[in-house]
């Protein structure tokens, strides 16, 4: 589509690419590799069997692609011992009944409905129907009551449980299950263009699945810009156009990739979803969940996800990797814009699986960071930059240092502003902080000749505050020294001469990663983090396009959540946005903003390994629930007679105990759903509870997940 290849992506700023003057060249698909000569032509069976497969509805978080739904109760279980003998017996009894008859054991009172039904002209061998007809019909008789006979033995001894539990499982092993679908119905056939008047388009693409040359991203990629005709984004001619013309390659992502270097996880993107793990059989699952495959996607991203867990619980490999790697195919897609940000060398996907890589501290970064977010306002600027320095200082209460950071910064970045044109770069702000006299008299003199009036003013106040008891500018200077270090030498450059990435550019799918100097910048790390979930929380609600979900994946958020962090958080699931954080501990975070993050977060997850003091804090949010108790007792039983007492007497030499008699109490009683002690002792390694709630609200209750599977 045009406006789908005329964002750079790969740009410094989210401004739209100058239009050429005609349609944008878009990169072909690369040629298939040359067949040798009696090779069979590219098949797309793997692609047709992928996109045809069930994908029923099912709960918050199952995975859905081929899915069999299953109850909401779980059904009461026959013990296998019990089931077999059961049918084993009716068998046996089904046999002996039938034998008894045939041998005449019983007489003859059988035969009576025979004798009344069948006329008395086919009994005979001398009748109409002959020897060979008369034979039929008392053989015909016998098998209809031998079938009586099966059909009671079966009911009775449940062989229908017998053949559901012990031999369609061996088939459902063996034999694939293949989605059956009509022409009206099946999806490769592209009927909703086909309906819309596209009729040639949708014979180009269904050409080019059934030919091997589609694949899921392609897919993907032209069902959202399909979506956009649909919408009146794009022109119904203009998408049938760049279809003829490039087939399975048309509306390509601006970067012309069409899917990623390598895949670790699974991916469906019919439903957007990435498998995580599988469900464990476990009766603190509900039925319907165990044994399922576990996945996400942006319809529970939107509600933000954090994770909790000690180093090497798996919080990297397991959940962020695959979920940053999901994100990224649908940034192919055009359904995503996507912000990984990590400790350099934390494995989280190669260089080329992105469209801007920001190595902070690295000076062969071919990216830099816009300290202050790309926007041209000094009050916004101020309030991010200040949510950055300070955030994590600030009490979580109204009229903390925060707002006051804020006015102190907008003092000097407004004036700074009106004479240079620019925002200060970090060894100018230092010097702004620090009250040097030559930046100061700089910028009076110039905004005297500007004649900016009220600009001054503001500058003269900042000048009768410094050095005043409760001023915040030495904290603030003392926090931008950390980032005016040598080896940021070159980085937050204001002036124009580098490539500033700004988190502006969330209105395209743009796939982007921003590695931490955590390795002897552990604060400035802290305080980067901060900007970038500031600068996020602010640029998807301003955002002009929604319909493009925005996330920022934040591996180890340590230091990171603030008041005003909860406060944006909360605000995202409208903006069709979420965050996800990973914490090694809930002690990360300030006790005031515990229970409001986790209350923030729609998902909720636990590794393996967490402290009781850590799991209680889940248990609290997870609440209680209502359960069935079973109180068993035993009491002995006193036999009053010689003969009962001599048979008590044997029973105890046999079994060496006392004869009881066993009372069960059945009572209803409310209990935590994952007590702090069993998330601290009872959760396996490389295993996780899980609570899940999507974007319309509906819930999946604390689930015990094998992240291994």
């Amino acid at each position: 589509m045009d406006s789908d290849g005329t964002h750079e992506v790969r740009g410094t700023h989210a401004s739209p690419v100058p239009r050429p003057a005609g349609p944008p060249e878009v990169p072909a698909m690369p040629p298939l590799p040359p067949r040798a000569p009696g090779m069979p032509p590219p098949d797309g069976s793997a692609f047709l069997g992928w996109l045809r497969a069930p994908r029923p509805e099912a709960a918050p978080g199952v995975w859905r692609f081929g899915h069999r739904p299953r109850p909401a109760e779980e059904p009461e279980e026959i013990p296998t011992r019990q089931l077999l003998s059961g049918a084993l017996i009716a068998f046996l009894v089904g046999w002996l009944i039938w034998s008894l008859l045939q041998n005449g054991y019983v007489g003859t009172w059988w035969w009576v409905p025979f004798d009344l039904i069948v006329p008395d002209a086919w009994r005979g061998g001398d009748s109409d129907l002959g020897e060979t007809g008369t034979f039929i019909v008392y053989q015909g008789y016998e098998l209809l009551v031998a079938l009586v006979i099966m059909v009671g033995a079966a009911r009775l001894g449940r062989w229908g449980e017998v053949w559901r539990r012990f031999v369609i499982p061996r088939f459902r092993r063996t034999e694939p299950q293949e989605a059956r679908t009509t022409s009206e119905d099946d999806p490769a056939q592209w009927n909703e263009l086909r309906a819309a008047g596209a009729v040639d388009a949708a014979e180009r693409l269904a050409a080019e699945a059934r030919s091997g040359l589609m694949r899921d991203v392609d897919h993907a990629r032209i069902m959202r810009a399909w979506q956009g005709v649909r919408t009146g984004r794009h022109s119904l001619a203009t998408f049938s156009g760049a279809v003829l013309k490039d087939g399975a390659a048309a509306c390509l992502h601006p970067s012309g990739e069409r899917d990623l270097p390598a895949r670790l996880a699974r991916h469906d993107l019919v439903t957007g979803q990435v498998r995580l793990g599988t469900t464990v059989d476990d009766v603190r699952n509900p039925y319907t969940y165990r044994g399922t495959g576990l996945a996400l996607g942006p319809d529970l991203l939107g509600t933000s996800l954090v994770a909790v867990g000690p180093a090497g619980s798996g919080k990297t490999g397991t959940v962020v990797r695959p979920l940053a790697e999901s994100l990224c195919l649908h940034a192919l897609a055009g359904r995503a814009a996507v912000v990984v940000v990590g400790a350099a060398g934390a494995g989280l996907g190669p260089a080329d699986a992105y469209d801007v890589v920001v190595r902070i501290g690295n000076q062969d970064s071919e990216y830099d960071l816009d300290l202050y977010g790309g926007t041209s306002d000094p009050d916004e600027a101020a309030a991010v930059l200040a949510e950055a320095l300070v955030g994590d200082l600030a009490d979580p209460h109204p009229g903390s240092d925060s707002r006051r950071s804020t006015t102190v910064l907008a003092q000097l970045l407004g004036p700074f502003r009106a004479v240079h044109g620019r925002f200060p770069s970090v060894p100018e702000l230092r010097q702004l902080l620090d009250g040097a006299p030559g930046p100061f008299a700089a910028l009076r003199q110039g905004l005297q000749e500007a004649g900016q009036d009220s600009l001054l003013r503001e500058l003269d106040a900042r000048e009768r505050q410094m050095g005043q008891p409760g001023d915040v500018v030495g904290v603030l200077g003392d926090r931008v020294a950390l980032l005016d270090r040598p080896a940021f030498a070159g980085f937050f450059d204001t002036s124009g001469q580098s490539r500033p990435f700004t988190l502006k550019a969330l209105d395209h799918p743009v796939r982007v990663r921003i590695d931490l100097p955590q390795r002897g910048h552990a604060d400035a790390s802290r305080m980067l983090a901060r900007l970038v979930l500031a600068q996020f929380t602010a640029s998807v609600a301003v955002r002009e396009d929604r319909s493009l979900f925005a996330c920022l994946l934040l591996d180890d958020a340590t230091g990171v959540v603030t008041p005003e962090a909860v406060r944006g958080i909360q605000r995202l699931r409208s903006g069709n946005a979420g965050v996800v954080l990973t914490l090694r501990t809930l002690d990360d975070v300030a006790r005031p903003l515990r229970g409001p993050l986790l209350g923030a977060t729609g998902c909720r997850m636990a590794l393996s390994g967490l402290t009781p003091w850590d799991g209680q804090g889940f248990a609290e949010v997870w609440g209680k629930e209502w359960t069935e108790a079973r109180d068993v007792t035993d009491r002995q039983i006193i036999a009053e007679t010689p003969a009962g007492k001599a048979v008590h007497m044997l029973r105890r030499v046999i079994t060496g105990k006392a004869p009881t008699a066993r009372a069960v109490t059945v009572r209803q009683v409310e209990r935590e759903r994952w007590s702090a002690s069993e998330l601290a002792h009872a959760v396996p390694a490389g295993h996780a509870v899980l609570s899940l709630t999507d974007v319309k609200g509906e819930h999946a209750p604390p689930l015990l997940v094998d992240l291994r599977s």
